[in-house]
């Protein structure tokens, strides 16, 4: 691994992995490849350590010119792909832009990755790797006492962005069989963290508190996950990349199965201790309960047996110390929030989110 593309590098798990990569291995250079839309950000992508190492590269992957010139360029001998659209009720309103970065994205990549590895041969397929970051989402939902979901566990997706994941995994996998493409795919559970755009669970809840905002539950709150803390996922990625086995797939969690009303209540009792000058004294009061998300599916849960086995790899946090050092994160760094909140996208995304629910 010496050069390595990072597909959407400027979001929030790409942002983490840039910056976690460039500290763990001085030895490897980084093309970041984003199209810095509404969830990318440069400023995810400031203080990064030994920056020299470190190219940006703003644009898209559905660019086949401008992917396979950077492949060219740079003797691209890995590649990291994280560029996805990833929020399930965006998918449910905008599926077509799920398909297209998702699907036909992930196909120019692997189709460059082909063209440069195996036929022209510029970078030997056996030095080269192909890693592909999906979601436990595409396994669909688990009932309260089906086992925990693993490695082989049957493709079910029920959302737009579950099924445009699933089809991006199947793809990967169909290039790894039929042209020999060396790759690997992690299916991770939820992450939580610095720099992640306020529209997913955590970030939200976090930000409408401090203003002072509804916190909005989807249906009862009573929906369960597996959290990780994205350093953590970045730690799994890493050990894959050196250590995981060419043509398998890793799930990777937090070894967690909290409700989501357990995460909120959480998340409040944490800001009323660490933000005492709040004008709200008792944060939970502002929970919220909304209409469901259709199709939400009610439980997620991963086996990480086979990536502790074979890797060695477990989180380092759990989720009380992760959910606690996440929050005095968000306090620390207001001018990163004040920026992305104050972006145009953001305010459009949540005028309409709050004006659907209040016409419910």
């Amino acid at each position: 691994m010496r050069n390595v593309l990072v597909t959407g590098g400027a979001g929030f798990i790409g942002a983490n992995f840039v910056h976690y990569l460039l500290k763990r291995d001085p030895a490897v250079r980084i093309v970041n490849l984003d199209a810095l839309t509404y969830a990318g950000s440069l400023e995810n992508l400031q203080g990064l350590p030994d920056a020299a190492r470190h190219e940006f590269v703003r644009g898209d992957i559905c660019d086949r010119e401008l992917v396979r010139r950077i492949f060219a360029s740079h003797a691209i001998d890995t590649v990291v792909h994280f560029a996805a659209e990833t929020h399930v009720d965006r998918s449910i309103l905008e599926p077509g832009s799920f398909i297209q970065t998702n699907v036909v994205g992930t196909h120019v990549l692997v189709e460059a990755a082909k063209q440069c590895w195996l036929n022209e041969k510029t970078v030997p397929a056996e030095s080269a790797r192909f890693h592909h970051v999906s979601t436990d989402e595409v396994f669909g939902a688990l009932g309260p006492d089906d086992p925990a979901f693993h490695e082989l566990t049957p493709y079910d997706p029920n959302s737009p962005y579950s099924a445009s994941k699933a089809a991006s995994d199947h793809l990967v996998r169909a290039y790894g069989q039929t042209y020999g493409l060396p790759f690997t795919v992690t299916n991770c559970s939820n992450n939580y963290g610095p720099y992640q755009f306020p529209e997913k669970l955590i970030p939200l809840m976090l930000l409408n508190a401090l203003k002072r905002r509804p916190l909005p539950v989807y249906g009862d709150g009573r929906q369960v996950r597996d959290w990780l803390y994205v350093e953590d996922h970045c730690a799994a990625i890493y050990a894959v990349l050196g250590r995981g086995r060419p043509g398998e797939t890793y799930c990777v969690g937090g070894d967690n199965q909290p409700e989501n009303i357990e995460i909120v209540r959480t998340l409040c009792a944490l800001v009323d201790e660490l933000a005492p000058d709040s004008a709200c004294p008792r944060h939970e009061a502002l929970i919220t309960y909304v209409a469901d998300r259709p199709g939400h599916d009610r439980r997620y849960a991963m086996n990480i047996g086979k990536i502790s086995r074979e890797l060695d790899w477990r989180p380092s946090l759990d989720l009380e110390a992760g959910l606690r050092r996440t929050v005095r994160w968000y306090l620390d760094n207001r001018p990163w929030t004040d920026a992305v909140t104050a972006r145009p996208e953001y305010q459009a995304w949540l005028n309409r989110n709050y004006q659907e629910r209040e016409n419910k």
